[in-house]
């Protein structure tokens, strides 16, 4: 027996919405007023909106609780198991002891934490967004600074707050596709929409980002590198999104602006090397001295992760991975069940796709890195069951966080205050990136925000008289600023940055500039949809029925076979060079 959603339970818009604001007005309470730990933050929040849903909503009982257990599922994977695979590979690193010799060469380039900051929150996180997304480069980049010896809570928080900007490209372009199926606006004038607001946040985030960690005078300090980092950044992200479309904007401009700042520091540094308050001043010990082949050996976990996460993102290596291991059911008794206010029915198939999954990704790098590093196998088993006891907590609670997102979804309470800020408007593009901030703080995900409010952006848009992919792309745009606080975020940063117990503090860290960059963005979509319309692009929709290509698997089996062999190369490399090194150390003992 199918339920249609109720979007408007009261029979008054504000109203509605008004009640459909407590769950998330919940979840601020207990982590900025109460100081709740994660979970019960979450877990509290899910709560409610299970009872908002059954008793304002009408919800069927049964209904809201298979809800909420298909988000739960969605959580532990494949959210969970790309940052348990993360954390994993970070911990193996440590284990090994070549941790420390990644330390020692970021110092080489430079031991200033501003520095460090840019090179990995802000650049490499964008690296890591671009190629696997859904979590895995706050896990990496956090795990890393902290490991640097970072204050934990400025690693986290940083990590989160420079994991805007490349947000809107991340997982090769996924956050746009979506938004494209679903508006039939063409991938590339959203690209390019999209491209023509977030390079002027790219711009001014790694000024603000230093500026928060050592305040205004402290950055004016470092504003050549900054300038270097954010303007390489900004430019190669604007070209590439309005020139090749959506897959690479991350990618490119993440590796360019990595280029950029070492090259940049090769030939400058700044007078005074900043650290936090009372941390122990830089000491590198110059007689210890390391060979390109034990900095590469160190390495080696994260030149794996990138080559594979790489080679995951490949459409036809994901083909071929999901042909031979991927297992898709419809959810017993709410799959096709639910009926949204357009009359169709939603569908809920669970898609368990082991090996496509980036997490899966993530952890065979950890796994072909164990014998690089020196470490067995029974060490790295050991390791994985540290991982996942130093993970209980923040599993628990992004499983409630999805669990959350999904009953809201569902039982039409996320639909009623999209509608309500849907009403606004002649000022609807102030508001249209206030949706997808909306939507990526519910869920976690651009992705999913895209899917939930594109149409509607779309339709209201036209409606007003405004070019829909303008308030398209500022609800891509819009929910980039809301993965600095979604609770899933939170809790993966936490769990990365030593921080299990204070999401609290992290999101009372963060919640401040995520407001502030959202009204930024609200203004920037304004004055493109009345005043800026020169930068708009000139596009054509798409046909809405038109024709899917068959995958074609041959191409996936060779992209794996050249994989392999680029793998195993690099791998022989490392070992030869290891060997090698210590032959000739030995041969230096006998000649002494």
């Amino acid at each position: 027996m199918n339920w249609t959603q109720v979007i408007d339970p009261f029979n008054n818009m504000a109203l509605s919405a008004l009640v459909a604001i407590i769950p998330i007005l919940v979840i601020f309470w207990a982590l900025i007023i109460k100081k709740m730990k994660g979970y019960q933050a979450s877990l509290l929040a899910t709560g409610i909106a299970i009872l908002i849903a059954i008793l304002v909503y009408g919800m069927p009982v049964k209904l809201a609780l298979l809800s909420t257990a298909n988000g739960i599922l969605y959580g532990l994977f494949p959210i969970c198991w790309i940052i348990i695979s993360a954390v994993f590979l970070f911990n193996i690193t440590v284990k090994s002891g070549q941790f420390e010799i990644i330390k020692h060469f970021m110092a080489s380039i430079t031991s200033d934490r501003r520095l460090q900051a840019l090179l990995i929150a802000f650049s490499f996180g964008s690296f890591l967004e671009g190629t696997a997304g859904f979590g895995a480069p706050v896990a990496i980049t956090a795990a890393m600074l902290v490991g640097l010896g970072f204050n934990p809570l400025y690693a986290a928080g940083i990590c989160l707050i420079a994991n805007t900007a490349p947000v809107a490209f991340g997982a090769i372009g996924i956050p746009i596709t979506v938004a494209s199926q679903v508006s039939s606006i063409p991938e590339m004038a959203i690209s390019q929409m999209v491209g023509r607001t977030l390079p002027i946040l790219s711009i001014l985030l790694p000024f603000y980002l230093v500026m928060l960690m050592s305040g205004f005078k402290k950055s004016m300090e470092v504003l050549p590198a900054i300038l270097v980092s954010g303007f390489s950044f900004a430019f190669l992200q604007w070209f590439s999104s309005n020139y090749l479309g959506p897959a690479l904007p991350d990618v490119i401009a993440g590796i360019g602006s990595i280029v950029c700042l070492i090259v940049f520091l090769k030939l400058w540094k700044p007078k005074n090397i900043w650290r936090f308050a009372n941390e122990p001043a830089p000491t590198i010990d110059t007689e210890i001295t390391y060979t390109n082949g034990q900095i590469i050996r160190a390495w080696s976990p994260f030149i794996f992760l990138t080559i594979m996460i790489i080679a995951w993102g490949l459409q036809p290596v994901k083909d071929v991975l999901n042909a031979i291991g991927l297992v898709q059911f419809e959810m017993p008794q709410l799959h096709n069940v639910i009926v949204d206010k357009n009359g169709s029915t939603l569908p809920h198939i669970y898609k368990f796709n082991y090996l496509s999954a980036s997490g899966t990704a993530i952890l065979l790098s950890a796994i072909m890195a164990i014998p690089i590093l020196g470490l067995t196998f029974k060490e790295g088993v050991q390791q994985f069951i540290v991982t996942l006891k130093q993970l209980t907590f923040p599993i628990i609670t992004i499983a409630s966080v999805l669990g959350f997102a999904y009953i809201v979804n569902d039982s039409g309470i996320t639909i009623t205050m999209a509608e309500a800020l849907a009403n606004t408007g002649v000022l609807f593009p102030f508001f249209a990136p206030v949706l997808g901030w909306l939507g990526v703080f519910i869920t976690g995900s651009d992705t999913s925000a895209n899917a939930l409010f594109g149409k509607l952006q779309a339709a209201t848009a036209t409606s007003i008289g405004v070019d829909p992919v303008v308030t398209v792309a500022a609800n891509v745009s819009g929910g980039v600023v809301g993965k600095m606080i979604s609770p899933q975020s939170i809790a993966v940063a936490a769990a990365a940055g030593h921080l299990v117990g204070k999401e609290s503090e992290l999101f009372r860290f963060t919640v401040k500039h995520s407001f502030i960059m959202l009204a930024f963005i609200c203004v920037l979509v304004l004055l493109q949809a009345y005043v800026f319309t020169g930068l708009i692009p000139a596009y054509q929709k798409l046909d809405p029925n038109g024709k899917l290509s068959v995958p074609d698997v041959s191409t996936g089996y060779l992209y794996l076979l050249a994989l392999a062999g680029v793998l195993a190369s690099i791998s022989a490399a490392i070992i030869w060079s290891n060997k090698k090194a210590k032959a000739d150390r030995g041969e230096n003992l006998i000649t002494k």
